[in-house]
């Protein structure tokens, strides 16, 4: 075994050093149970002592408890004639003291056999060599408790080749069966542990935790276990991941809840530590004011234990623990409440454990009596006289020991050939081969479950889950609310937090965002994210994303989607519409009165001199203006459309032609008149109607040229009225008519309409008595300041949400003005006269053309002349003229 040297020449030098105990400052003491195979034990019997002290104060569930399961397990396969028959098993129990390395110096007592010591220069005072009593060989270790210690002292035994059962340490580096090939455990390792956690975590919803662990092996891969499952399950951030020091100084705990709260969203609190740590981190939270704030998660060094929750319930309440699958044995509880004083002299910390558990001090040689304390009577009474229940690891003690037992059994079957005892195969029990019975072992251990090892030596993953609850005043404390056996069972509806509440509480980064809003994900921390609303026309693609809707829809309230924008369109009770339509009516219902009573008066002396043909043009021309305000307001068409068109500048046309036609033959009669005594030409009825027909003619081929090049059509504009807030978006029904078509449609019409205004400034000397010139002229002026207050008006709304609804009002309402006026202006007067002073409708006296010409030479007043008859007037030569 050359391979050894190195280690074995480490163990001389230091775990047989003259100074390695007197550093420590005791003795290493043992039980020592005789038998015809040995078996080790290690046990924290005491805790941790301060600076310089190996041991303190005696751990009575952990140390005591655990180590009586083993004793209790011995005698029960002692006294069992099926298994190992005619073999004892006996023991070397150590006490760890909760410290890794004093139990590396106790675990050498193990090994001691396998020393092969130099006694040569050894010799009596008669010369004989001294008798040397051979130390016992030790098979088989079970132990240790603590990961950091085992794992400590596996590395001592797989030098020799001693095989491990640890009952309790579940720290995921031992499943390395390259380093620690040796080592086997009836407990399933922290990787198990951590993914049942994983699984607990996200059945609760949580997204956000942090992780507290103790330093050392068990804390640190247990964490280490649980962030790299939660980082291959997905789904699972860590805020925080702290670590206790293994000593810890003066105020650490308050510090670590500080840190806690960097990140106070992370309720959930990962924790793999040592009952010491997790009673400070409660007793820190609590100083904290913090009660109810943590969601703590425990491991299971935490379990269903109260020691570390004692004087903490509160900070404790809601907690979730773990704790492997295990069951109370009744058997031990009969066998330990039954020890005494008496019947349990081979354990040699009994007696310190009866002083602790009783409150009450013995009386030993040596040591003086503390007046102080009650002294013991030896009479009290395990759960009589003091509060008992089994600890929680007993049944995996107990477990382990079968284990040992069940390999030592099998080995015997196949090696000693049915002989009764240990047969020389078996002496001694070679470590390697009784390893391979050990991995194979597979029995009903004391809670009735299987027990049996993988490749790795560890033992499946069977756990309870429990939640440690107040609110239930009947029985306040544990509750088991789930298992996980390779896959969780939580019944929820068992969980309780505090003040009673079902409600499982939160702990993510991020609340979920409100409908409509899009994650905007924390760069490097997938679980965090900050809401942003889906603005404006905008809706939730997916829950990173938005996008715009469709530009003739319109997002959802709630933004999931998109709708429909409604379509309207300018309706008959609209504000917008009464007023022009009453105007519209009341033009038309005046300008029928005209052309009635014109037809009706035809051949009078005011109708004849009104120019018959010229005016009933002119009023047709401002019917149809009227008319088109009922066009603008009917709902669009592909006929309403092309109505529109062809009569929105054909009424206006129709009388702007009319008015320039009369006023041009007025100013070229007046002009003609200062040149000479021969009338211009074409001012004859027939003529002046042929030119306002050829005026009206350039209109309407404009309207067809525009028919032919874009057919009317309805659209629906979805720009005009999208506001910044998409609830009040519509889409308009209108004819496909833009501004600049529109103004195209006019323009004819204004260029004829100022040219008429021209000609009626030019016109303004003519007498008033001659025919309409200046009532065209006041005409031509207020038509003109209309249309100058319609476009600053009409091209103002051009971003008003309103706009064709502003734009049409203005535009009808402006078309109804112009012909009121010219209506009023032109034609009311007569009608006025004809109906109310038929007195005055007579014909005057006639002028020759000389006289205009005179008239028009010396700017006088033509004489008039008046007769007796009724509804008559002469007419003003030469009368071809009118």
């Amino acid at each position: 075994m050359s391979w050894t040297w190195s280690g074995l020449l480490w163990v001389l030098l230091v775990g047989f050093s003259p100074s390695s105990w007197a550093q420590q400052g005791t003795q290493p003491q043992s039980i020592k149970i005789e038998g015809d195979i040995t078996l080790g034990g290690l046990f924290p019997v005491h805790s941790r002592g301060p600076a310089g002290v190996p041991c303190g104060e005696i751990k009575r569930e952990k140390g005591i408890h655990r180590l009586e399961a083993m004793l209790y397990a011995l005698d029960q396969i002692n006294s069992d004639p099926d298994l190992l028959p005619n073999i004892t098993l006996g023991a070397r129990i150590l006490d760890t003291c909760s410290r890794d390395t004093y139990a590396l110096e106790q675990s050498l007592t193990f090994v001691q056999a396998l020393i092969q010591k130099d006694n040569s220069d050894v010799r009596c005072s008669n010369g004989e060599p001294p008798i040397i009593p051979k130390p016992e060989r030790v098979v088989g270790v079970i132990g240790a408790s603590g990961s950091s210690v085992s794992i400590m002292v596996a590395n001592v035994l797989r030098l020799f080749a001693i095989p491990q059962i640890s009952y309790a340490s579940t720290a995921p580096e031992l499943s390395d069966n390259s380093r620690y090939e040796f080592f086997s455990r009836v407990v399933p390792p922290d990787s198990y542990q951590a993914q049942a956690m994983v699984d607990i975590v996200k059945a609760m919803g949580w997204n956000y935790v942090s992780t507290l662990a103790s330093e050392g092996n068990y804390g640190e891969s247990g964490v280490d276990a649980f962030l790299q499952i939660s980082r291959e399950a997905g789904g699972l951030c860590i805020a925080q991941s702290i670590k206790i020091p293994r000593e810890p100084r003066p105020g650490e705990f308050e510090k670590v809840i500080k840190r806690l709260m960097e990140t106070s969203n992370a309720r959930g609190v990962i924790i793999f530590a040592n009952e010491d740590d997790i009673k400070r981190v409660l007793q820190a939270a609590k100083k904290a004011n913090l009660t109810g704030h943590f969601l703590f998660v425990g491991s299971d060094s935490w379990g269903a234990k109260n020691s570390p929750i004692q004087d903490q319930e509160d900070v404790a309440e809601g907690a979730v623990t773990i704790l492997p699958k295990r069951a109370s044995i009744d058997g031990f509880d009969q066998y330990f409440t039954s020890r005494s004083l008496e019947n349990n002299r081979r354990n040699i910390w009994f007696a310190e454990f009866w002083e602790d558990d009783f409150k009450c001090k013995l009386t030993r040689p040596g040591i003086k009596y503390d007046p102080g304390r009650r002294k013991c009577t030896g009479d009290e009474r395990i759960n009589r006289d003091s509060q008992y229940e089994q600890e929680g690891k007993v049944q995996f003690v107990i477990d382990a020991v079968y284990a040992m037992a069940h390999a030592l059994h099998s080995m015997h079957l196949d090696l000693c050939a049915g002989s009764m005892g240990v047969c020389e195969k078996m002496d001694p029990v070679e470590g390697r081969m009784l390893l391979q019975y050990i991995r194979s072992v597979n029995f009903n251990g004391s809670a009735g479950t299987g027990v049996m090892f993988n490749e790795n030596g560890d033992a499946p993953g069977r756990y309870d889950i429990f939640q440690y609850q107040l609110s239930n005043v009947s029985s306040p404390g544990y509750k088991l609310i789930g298992q996980w056996t390779n896959h969780l069972r939580l019944n929820s509806e068992e969980m309780q937090w505090s003040g009673g509440d079902r409600k499982i509480p939160e702990s993510v980064c991020s609340f979920p965002c409100e409908s409509g809003e899009r994650k905007k994900m924390v760069k490097g921390v997938p679980c965090c994210w900050h809401c942003e609303l889906c603005d404006g026309y905008q809706y939730l693609l997916d829950e990173f994303s938005c996008d715009m809707c469709p530009f003739d829809m319109r997002p959802l309230k709630n933004r999931t989607g998109c709708r429909p924008t409604p379509i309207i369109k300018l309706e008959w009770s609209s504000p917008w519409a009464i007023i022009p339509v009453f105007l519209a009516i009341l033009g038309i219902l005046a300008t029928t009165g005209v052309i009635v009573t014109f037809i009706r008066f035809n051949d009078t002396p005011i109708v004849r001199a009104s120019g018959r043909e010229l005016s009933y043009v002119l009023l047709t021309g401002i019917f149809l203006i009227y008319l088109i305000t009922f066009l603008m307001i009917a709902e669009p068409s592909v006929a309403v459309c092309a109505f529109r068109r062809l009569l929105l500048g054909l009424g206006m046309c129709i009388s702007y032609a009319a008015m320039l036609t009369k006023t041009n033959r007025i100013y070229r009669i007046f002009e003609q008149g200062k040149k000479s005594v021969t009338p211009p030409k074409f001012i004859s009825p027939t003529s002046q109607l042929i030119i306002t027909f050829i005026l009206i003619s350039v209109q309407l081929l404009g309207v067809f040229i525009w028919f032919g090049v874009m057919p009317p059509h309805t659209i629906i504009d979805y720009e005009e009225q999208k506001p910044p807030n998409p609830e009040f978006a519509r889409g308009v029904l209108k004819c496909d008519m833009s501004d600049l078509s529109l103004i195209l449609c006019l323009s004819y019409s204004i260029v004829l309409m100022i040219t008429c205004t021209v000609y009626a400034i030019k016109s303004r000397g003519v007498p008033e008595t001659f025919n309409e010139a200046k009532p065209i002229g006041f005409t031509m002026y207020t038509t003109c300041i209309i249309w100058l207050a319609f476009v600053p008006i009409f091209f103002g709304t051009a971003q008003s949400t309103e706009k064709m609804f502003i734009q049409t009002t203005t535009l009808t309402v402006s078309m109804s003005l112009s012909a009121t006026v010219s209506l009023g202006m032109l034609y009311i007067p007569k009608v006025y006269v004809i109906i109310f002073h038929p007195e005055q409708n007579v014909q005057k006296r006639k002028r020759s053309f000389k006289a205009v010409v005179q008239a028009a030479t010396v700017t006088t007043q033509l004489s008039q002349k008046s007769s007796d008859k009724q509804n008559g007037e002469s007419k003003i030569e030469p009368d071809r003229s009118q």
